[in-house]
């Protein structure tokens, strides 16, 4: 499995994750994409207090993977790659 580099992409991704990060922000926490796979899985990292917050599943799912498939409708999915 590799991954994709084409900055025109990571930059829609990084867009997106723009847009939802003051939110995150605001509760402690922040989140980072690791990579985009040629499978088109997007990897992010949650950070601060995303990590162990109880609801980051649902945030990562609701907040964060629709926002990027609305940048990208291509994006299969979203993975948090944190504990790995």
């Amino acid at each position: 499995m590799g991954k994709i580099t084409d900055k025109n992409i990571l930059d829609k991704i990084e867009d997106a994750l723009n847009k939802i990060r003051p939110y995150l922000e605001e509760d402690g926490g922040n989140i980072s994409l690791v990579e985009l796979t040629d499978e088109m899985v997007v990897k992010v990292k949650m950070m601060g207090a995303c990590r162990s917050c109880n609801v980051s599943m649902m945030t990562l799912k609701n907040g964060v993977e629709v926002a990027i498939k609305n940048a990208l409708p291509e994006v299969k999915e979203v993975i948090d790659v944190t504990s790995l």
